[in-house]
């Protein structure tokens, strides 16, 4: 395994800052406890680069606390993240960069979480590809608490060493872990975790997580994880039962984590395992429930009838939202529920165009230009349940809904999945 002696010169290279500005600057990002937007930094970007330039050339540079943010859950707890400032994540950033090949390649083949060219996509892949090819229905699905807010200083620090000896490097790894967290105006020492929300955190808890996967390697377990997501898929019940012991051995005693006792469970892949958003059966992927609740929340909040939008502009903000679900749960056999999400929008669109309308002269002057003759029902407009009736329909069929450039979620592939940049279609496919 080759060592990395010399490395911080590196992080002194104005390209290489610039670099790490540019990245930093296109994930976007609030500001930290110093208020400095992105913009605000990029104003006056040579001074500020070459500011941090002479700060890391002199030893001088130190981190500011991150802000602390409460994300809700859907658990109903509260998710922790630690927001640095604009000038940290870019010295993060940079850091990444130099950081993330040297250890990328030598990770778990199963390990999928925030690595570069690998996505959840590939992880529920691997996943069915261990369930319906090589027969492993036993999985034990493991749930760890707080896992990135837990992580020990110490063993991060042993565990880049493992592969990077410089001293400048390892140094600037202890600032960013020990600079803080600012909650509201008190200031809280982080003796242990790499916060949620900084830019190094992920390669760091990679890194960590490492020698867990590599020891359940040893063991011959075959296991599937993204970030803090661990799957064990085992032939047998009492093989599932022994990975369990195992793998709370190493993490509890080894990694100083916790595992979550109530959520980890063995489970069979014929009553579905949950990852990443959708349950994995032995012949069916189905999404999960609170994930659909979650989309229809999100178009039904962009689609209020009060809104005072007219229906070109609701679909321009509608779009991203359907194509970006559609895009991630296409892998799943969800055709039927697209076919009905398809119908559900529709029907939002035509009950708010139909109040847009306001008397019902209008909707029949549309059905006369569609060149139906007859004598039209005159409905109430601002009425749900008049947004189904044919009327609606025949004034607003599907066609219309394409020339105003709906996404058409109902017409997207679903059933598929992917392995090794291989594209295979499952048994099902819908």
């Amino acid at each position: 395994m080759k060592k990395y002696y010399s490395l911080y010169g590196r992080m002194l290279n104005y390209n290489a800052l610039y670099e790490g500005y540019i990245k930093v600057k296109r994930a976007k990002g609030a500001a930290g406890i110093d208020k400095q937007s992105l913009s605000d930094f990029g104003d006056d970007l040579h001074n500020n680069i070459i500011q941090l330039q002479q700060e890391l050339q002199t030893k001088q540079y130190k981190p500011l606390p991150v802000k602390r943010v409460e994300i809700p859950k859907a658990d109903g707890g509260v998710r922790l993240l630690g927001i640095p400032a604009v000038r940290d994540r870019i010295v993060q950033q940079t850091l990444l960069n130099i950081l993330q090949p040297i250890f990328d390649l030598g990770f778990h083949p199963s390990s999928y979480g925030y690595r570069p060219n690998k996505s959840c996509h590939d992880a529920i892949s691997k996943a069915t590809l261990f369930i319906r090819k090589y027969d492993r229905n036993f999985v034990v699905d493991m749930d760890l608490s707080k896992c990135f807010d837990t992580l020990d200083h110490d063993l991060i620090i042993k565990s880049v060493r493992k592969r990077v000896t410089d001293g400048s490097i390892l140094n600037l790894i202890k600032k960013f872990l020990s600079s803080g967290v600012m909650i509201g105006k008190n200031w809280e020492a982080s003796v242990v975790g790499s916060p949620q929300g900084g830019v190094i955190s992920p390669l760091l808890a990679n890194i960590y997580l490492d020698a867990f996967d590599k020891q359940m390697q040893r063991r011959n377990h075959r296991i599937v994880r993204y970030a803090d997501d661990i799957l064990i898929l085992c032939a047998s019940s009492s093989a599932a039962a022994n990975a369990l012991i195992k793998a709370t051995q190493i993490l509890e005693k080894d990694l100083k984590l916790t595992v979550n006792q109530k959520k980890t469970h063995i489970a069979h892949s014929d009553d579905g395992i949950k990852f990443l958003g959708v349950i994995i059966g032995s012949e069916y992927t189905r999404i999960q429930e609170k994930n659909l609740k979650n989309f229809k929340q999100k178009i039904k909040g962009l689609t209020k009838r009060n809104s005072g939008m007219n229906i070109h502009s609701i679909i321009r903000r509608l779009n991203p939202v359907i194509r970006g679900f559609s895009n991630y749960f296409s892998i799943a056999n969800c055709k039927r529920e697209f076919l009905k999400l398809a119908g559900w929008i529709r029907r939002r669109l035509r009950s708010i165009q139909l109040k847009l309308w306001k008397k019902p002269t209008r909707l029949h002057r549309r059905l006369r230009q569609l060149k139906y003759k007859s004598q039209f029902k005159f409905i109430k407009m601002n009425s749900w349940r008049n947004s189904a009736s044919p009327l609606a329909s025949l004034s607003m069929p599907n066609s219309w809904f394409e020339e105003l450039k709906l996404y058409s979620i109902g017409g997207v592939k679903t059933g598929w999945f992917v392995y090794n940049k291989i594209k295979y279609y499952n048994v099902k496919f819908t």
